[in-house]
């Protein structure tokens, strides 16, 4: 079964900062390219950045220079360091393994909820 836990959302000002944690099933954690994605209310679900199992980094360009993806292989885990947040990155994130097309693998965990306040 596979499992996909994201935790460290919250409320947070225009500007601030947050940390992001998914712990994923070693199965796929091991195997893939890891990615966080987002969906804000009413728009379709967005990749905004992902890490390959050597960890390089891909970013989108909404989020490029103030979000960085890593992974700790050991945990099983992937994080999202979000820094000079906007009131556009309100959404839900949802970590997923990522295919050579840049879509989700499995099936959605619960999310967490960022919300930036202006």
């Amino acid at each position: 079964q596979v499992l996909l836990v994201e935790s460290g959302g919250g409320l947070v000002q225009a500007g601030g900062s947050l940390r992001l944690s998914c712990v994923a099933s070693e199965s796929i954690f091991r195997r893939y390219t890891m990615g966080w994605y987002r969906q804000a209310p009413g728009k379709q679900r967005e990749l905004v950045a992902h890490i390959t199992i050597a960890s390089s980094p891909n970013y989108a360009d909404s989020v490029k220079g103030r979000f960085t993806i890593s992974r700790d292989n050991a945990k099983n885990t992937v994080y999202l360091q979000m820094n000079d947040l906007k009131p556009e990155d309100t959404a839900v994130y949802y970590c997923n393994a990522v295919d050579r097309y840049r879509r989700a693998l499995y099936s959605w965990g619960q999310g967490t909820q960022v919300t930036v306040s202006s």
